[in-house]
């Protein structure tokens, strides 16, 4: 088991292997997380690992009744994630390297990471200005028939983008736009779907590319027949702007 300890960065989404991650920060301890990530020199790998936060801790908890403004806002790395922050997240993230890290006059700062290799959480620390955590690196096995699965994921998502952008068939992705290799195309179909957090966070800690794709099959096909059958849902636009990640 090949393990790595590195800061920690959650999010309200799922980053995958080989996606382009946009970050704008502007809170402390991620400006922390940032500043530390320039002292390495310029050309080695700067990481990080992100994390999708668990449904209800995205926030610090509140009494009930009227908010108190008289409250200190709560502050520091598990400020929104309670008393051990291992639960507020899911088990599975990815690393991310970030390729440029900028400072803004305002002291926050902009970063464009990429990701690269899932990771098991193990434990989280946090004693310093930013959360860190134990990983566990995982490999990503093909599992049985990830070729021909493959084939079929890409003919049904790019019948899942013509549902959502009311297209002619013409106006489509050919082939050669999209990727071959089994694994590229279940990341980058798991990322471009419109799907909510936990299934999403499903598609990433699959046990393998096949078993990923057999899923990918599946909603893709499910989402489709949605869209047929609701001619009016408003999803035309989704499909005119990137996938955002952050």
């Amino acid at each position: 088991m090949t393990t790595v300890r590195l800061p920690l960065f959650p999010l309200n989404s799922v980053l995958f292997p080989g996606l382009v991650l946009p970050l704008n920060i502007f809170e402390e301890r991620y400006r922390a997380l940032m500043r530390d990530l320039l002292k390495i020199p310029e050309g080695e790998p700067r990481r990080f690992a992100v994390v999708a936060i668990r449904d209800g801790h995205e926030v610090a908890p509140s009494a009930q009744g009227l908010p108190d403004q008289t409250a200190v806002p709560e502050r520091g790395p598990t400020a929104g994630f309670g008393d051990d922050p291992l639960k507020a997240f899911h088990s599975v993230g990815c690393i991310a390297d970030a390729a440029t890290v900028r400072e803004r006059a305002d002291g926050g700062f902009e970063a464009l990471a990429t990701g690269t290799t899932r990771v098991r959480l193990l434990s989280v620390d946090a004693s310093g200005p930013f959360l860190t955590a134990e990983l566990e690196e995982l490999e990503e096995e093909p599992g049985d028939e990830a070729g021909a699965l493959a084939e079929g994921v890409l003919r049904a998502f790019r019948a899942y983008q013509k549902r959502l952008a009311g297209a002619r068939e013409r106006s489509l992705s050919t082939g050669a736009d999209l990727p071959d290799e089994p694994s590229v195309v279940s990341y980058l179909v798991a990322a471009a779907a419109v799907l909510d957090t936990p299934t999403k966070q499903r598609l990433l800690q699959a046990p393998d590319t096949a078993s990923r794709l057999r899923d990918e099959l599946r909603l893709l096909r499910g989402e489709s027949a949605i869209i047929r059958n609701l001619p009016s849902l408003p999803a035309v636009d989704l499909t005119r702007s990137p996938t955002s990640l952050n």
